[in-house]
């Protein structure tokens, strides 16, 4: 079986997971109060492209991170991918805020880490309420993605 890198991380499907990542992160953003808006729109006004080249240097690691659930629910798809997700969304929140701590960690754009640390702690929550959009989303990636050819 093929892994969610191998699905979702390579063209021709990366570009528009990265799209579909960044307009989910719009989105939620807008349902948000006036502190991750604007922490949100000054990192956009710093550098135009931050969100986009943000969710495609992370994709690889979120997608590693996921995997592991998407092995657990193809064992016996007793449901779709979405509801499995997000019936564990705690966990899977937990999972893809490791690897945005590991990148604030790391990152030379001080200005953007100093507002990741200072949300960090509703960041699980804000994450949790957007896996139901994310699970839905990374479920139609899935399904129109090319299947590699099987080896013999």
């Amino acid at each position: 079986m093929a892994t969610l890198v191998e699905q979702l991380g390579k063209d021709p499907v990366r570009p528009a997971v990265i799209v579909d990542c960044v307009d989910l992160i719009d989105a939620q953003v807008k349902t948000k109060g006036f502190v991750i808006k604007s922490a949100y729109a000054t990192i956009k006004a710093i550098k135009k492209k931050f969100v986009p080249e943000t969710v495609d240097a992370l994709l690889d690691d979120w997608l590693g991170k996921l995997q592991p659930h998407y092995d657990k629910w193809s064992a016996n798809k007793a449901s779709s991918f979405s509801d499995f997700l997000v019936a564990r969304s705690d966990d899977v929140a937990e999972d893809l805020l490791s690897v945005t701590d590991t990148r604030a960690e790391k990152t030379s754009h001080t200005t953007a880490k100093k507002m990741y640390l200072r949300m960090r702690d509703g960041a699980k929550k804000n994450v949790i309420e957007s896996i139901p959009s994310l699970a839905t989303m990374l479920e139609k990636h899935l399904a129109a993605a090319p299947q590699p050819a099987a080896t013999a």
